[in-house]
């Protein structure tokens, strides 16, 4: 087995699956400590079916499918940022544009007749598909996505912990409301290439879910999201070379058994663990007094 998957490692087309795997898992970790901080899994889910209409318009047209999905997420970001950006706006704002956009998506489905087998690409991700341009774009996509989230994550972060505080201080909450919008679109437009469409829920939030579980701590959540995004991406794509199961399938599976391990393993663990350390300094204290 083991010699199996060197000599795999050796063909291009794999190489360029594990370098766009990292990149994605990267963005995806970071983003999606946000996404949960931030309650928005319902608004990752719109992006990601938007998403799919960009991608079967850019197809219809002739296009880069990958840049028909960026194009789409980002007009849906735009469309949800500036019709509601409050939290109780939000979910009725994202369900009234999802259903415009998949009625869109179901139009362009109807006027391509070789649509099929690119869609089911879109729909469950087809990353041991991705050439050497799409691994730059990705990286490009990446790398922006990240610089935009390091100059506004201050702010961003005070806004997601107490958002009315932070307004009365004078921070733009609502123009971060819009530009977080755009940076989960960039990084569902990354992701779909892995686990496609329906499946996005597990890299852009089930990594965030699980560090939450784990730490309170901002930079160590952050770092613990992105090594599970890591570990599922990675190791779905060497799984799925190895047995012929689509990648998204061990994507979903790895990422699902990392949340409950933390969940129900190493969360209760460390949580004695801290009032165990937490007793012992009560009795020092008492005992030293």
């Amino acid at each position: 087995m083991i010699a199996q998957l060197v000599h795999l490692l050796g063909y291009p087309f794999v190489q360029h699956a594990i370098e766009a795997g990292i990149v994605i898992a990267i963005v995806s970790g970071v983003v999606s400590r946000f996404v949960v901080a931030r309650n928005m899994a319902f608004a990752v889910h719109a992006l990601s079916e938007l998403g799919f209409t960009g991608s079967a318009g850019a197809i219809l047209l002739g296009v880069s499918p990958v840049l028909g999905l960026l194009s789409g997420t980002v007009i849906t970001a735009l469309f949800i940022g500036a019709l509601g950006v409050r939290v109780r706006e939000r979910d009725s704002v994202v369900g009234v544009v999802m259903a415009f956009g998949l009625g869109l998506g179901v139009f362009f489905l109807t006027l391509y007749s070789g649509f099929a087998t690119q869609a089911f690409a879109i729909l469950f991700g087809a990353i041991t598909g991705v050439s050497s341009g799409d691994v730059v774009l990705l990286v490009a996509i990446g790398a922006v996505t990240l610089a935009a989230l390091a100059v506004v994550y201050r702010p961003l972060m005070f806004a997601t912990v107490d958002p009315e505080v932070a307004e009365a201080r004078g921070v733009p909450v609502g123009l971060l409301a819009v530009v977080f919008l755009l940076i989960m679109a960039a990084a569902v437009a990354e992701a779909v290439q892995v686990v496609g469409v329906l499946l996005i829920l597990t890299l852009l939030i089930t990594p965030g879910a699980t560090a939450e579980r784990l730490t309170a701590a901002p930079g160590a959540a952050t770092a613990i999201s992105i090594g599970i995004a890591l570990l599922s991406v990675l190791g779905g794509i060497l799984l799925s070379l190895l047995t012929n199961v689509p990648v998204s399938v061990f994507v979903t599976s790895l990422s699902f058994a990392c949340y409950l391990v933390g969940r129900f393993v190493v969360g209760p663990w460390l949580i004695g663990r801290q009032r165990a350390l937490g007793d012992a300094m009560r009795i020092h204290s008492a005992a030293t007094e």
